[in-house]
């Protein structure tokens, strides 16, 4: 069985979580930074888009067999240490339990029955039906690309990875996802001689599929583990440049799964490797195991990833960061806090695409995948945690739809912002976000110079409507045009102004004479860190005229804004 990427990083590589956050000064958790750096969202600095440039790539390990399923390998493949006796809470290799309830096909376990009773049972990836269920899921929640992993196919796990190759380019084709291979030279001591022959003889048949991923019209291809400090990957920097150079020649577009300190050449990255890291088309650092924190990814953002992208911007090299829902198991996740800071630290950075670690990776407790929600679903006294191990309840399908979401802000389908917009609570895809208010009609009670209600709704974050000074209080409205369903309102200012609270009333109307309070008198922060831009929520109600009523002002004496949105949910 293979060595998993945690269990090589955390004995060997890591050891305390001080090396890696060296210097680490934590940041507020609750004020997240909003200042966009880099490029934004869609501005691809170096290559165009295709299927992994401006899109959501997944980690796809495949990698679950059990007895019975056909699989070559044989046994219970990465459910159990020992992989001929079947899972228990002393013969397991996973730390979160899936939901099941969309699989034909399961199978019984050692565990005790469910919380509810009902036996556990586990998948297999080797059934077509799971990878089809899967591609079904990444197919609903618009996940565009998959990085199906392989291991060393040289030893015993060669056939089922094979066979796998196949499943997934089955299930790719028939929901219009793409696939790349992605090669993990973790234990492969003779990667330099066989990684290459194994692409000529066996995965490059794969590439004539429309499903298998391309970038500027070469084939993808991914190498994770060239320069990693620890003994699972000791191979020569001379080594890892052949590989890559040998690769490019055959037409591939190469991405480079590279540690996370690559460009600084320290902690989890051995010195010497940067030659190698610059010959890669994009660069895909790794971030498992390296944060649980919102102040940790902020830290990460400002001292590591923002350096990076400026690196990979001066070589023309494609930058994929790593993001990442947080280890279920630690309690790293907060009911979606953790990734969606994740997402959006990475969307505002500018990078290229971003990489999901992983899709289903139950063993580490970072999956996306459906997982169950309650102790209800998990083996009783396992101690294994499901979803609302937090107190609050998470549809089994709550990671796949922040996916979705930050997929979306990812293409500038949704604005960018720090706040999570996907409840953990719905469980069917949410519907498309549209900004009710753009180009609607607006009007005010005043305005001063040239600064009219209309450029609040004009999608213009550098125009602004400003009331008549000294003179509270001040209003101004917006006409949706016919009655909608109105629960949230997003409101910016200038994103260099200063910081300034304003104090301000959101009223709706159906008729635009009787008004009923939507969201009550509020002193709201405008704050640069937060991209001057504020929320508010409330139930959804119908509405045709919107009002914001401002009282006071502590950075002008004038109710200010520069950016009315209106969305139908909260």
């Amino acid at each position: 069985m293979a060595v998993t990427r945690r269990t090589v990083l955390s004995a060997a590589a890591l050891g305390s979580a001080a090396p890696l956050l060296a210097g680490f000064t934590p940041a507020s958790a609750a004020s997240p930074p909003g200042d966009v750096l880099g490029s934004p969202p869609g501005d691809v600095l170096g290559s165009p888009p295709g299927d992994v440039v401006g899109k959501i790539s997944v980690g796809y390990q495949g990698w679950f067999s059990c007895p019975g399923d056909g699989a070559p390998i044989g046994g219970w493949w990465h459910w159990s240490r020992d992989r001929f006796q079947p899972p228990s809470p002393s013969n397991t290799t996973i730390v979160s339990w899936p939901d099941n309830r969309d699989y034909t096909r399961v199978y019984p376990t050692a565990y005790p029955n469910l919380g509810d009773g009902r036996p556990a049972t586990l998948f297999s990836s080797y059934d077509q039906q799971t990878v089809d269920t899967h591609f079904r899921w990444m197919q609903t929640y618009g996940i565009d690309t998959a990085a199906l992993q392989r291991f060393n196919p040289v030893g015993d796990e060669g056939p089922t990875r094979d066979a796998m190759t196949q499943k997934v380019r089955s299930a790719a084709e028939a929901t219009g996802r793409k696939f790349y291979v992605m090669y993990d030279v973790t234990g492969w001591t003779n990667m330099q001689s066989e990684l290459v022959n194994d692409w000529v003889t066996k995965m490059s048949a794969h590439a004539s599929s429309p499903a298998y991923a391309r970038q500027n019209g070469k084939p993808v291809v991914c190498v994770w583990g060239f320069g990693f400090d620890d003994d699972g990957r000791p191979f020569a920097p001379a080594a890892c440049l052949d590989v890559v150079n040998r690769l490019k020649a055959l037409g591939l577009y190469v991405i480079g799964g590279v540690p996370t300190y690559w460009r600084e050449g320290k902690n989890d990255s051995r010195p010497g490797f940067l030659d190698v890291y610059h010959a890669f088309h994009m660069i895909s650092p790794w971030m498992v195991g390296r944060t649980g924190t919102l102040d940790g990814l902020d830290w990460f953002y400002t001292n590591v990833n923002t350096a990076d992208q400026a690196d990979c911007n001066a070589h023309g090299i494609d930058y994929q960061p790593c993001v990442l829902p947080g280890d279920l198991s630690s309690g790293a996740r907060r009911h979606g806090d953790f990734y969606w800071r994740s997402l959006y630290n990475m969307i505002r950075l500018g990078a290229q695409g971003l990489y999901v670690s992983m899709f289903d990776e139950y063993n580490e407790g970072n999956q996306i995948a459906k997982t169950a929600e309650t102790a209800a679903s998990v083996p009783a006294g396992s101690g294994i945690r499901a979803l609302d191990e937090d107190g609050t309840f998470c549809s089994a399908d709550y990671y796949l739809r922040i996916t979705s979401d930050g997929g979306r802000m990812l293409k500038g389908q949704i604005p960018l912002t720090a706040v999570r917009p996907t409840p953990p609570t719905t469980g069917t895809p949410p519907p498309p976000v549209t900004d009710l208010a753009r180009g609607r009609a607006t009007s005010a009670g005043d305005h001063t110079q040239g600064y009219v209600p209309a450029n609040a709704v004009d999608g213009d974050s550098g125009s602004y409507w400003e009331s008549a000074n000294n003179a509270f209080p001040q209003w101004i409205q917006v006409d949706l045009g016919a009655t909608s369903t109105v629960g949230r309102a997003v409101l910016k200012l200038p994103p260099a102004w200063g910081a300034r609270t304003q104090t301000l009333t959101i009223a709706g109307s159906t008729n635009g004479s009787s008004f009923t309070t939507l969201a009550a008198t509020t002193a709201r922060t405008f704050d640069p860190a937060a991209a001057n831009t504020v929320t508010a929520t409330w139930t959804p109600t119908s509405a045709r005229y919107v009002r914001l009523t401002f009282t006071a002002n502590t950075g002008w004496p004038a109710g200010q804004l520069s950016t009315l949105e209106l969305y139908s949910t909260a």
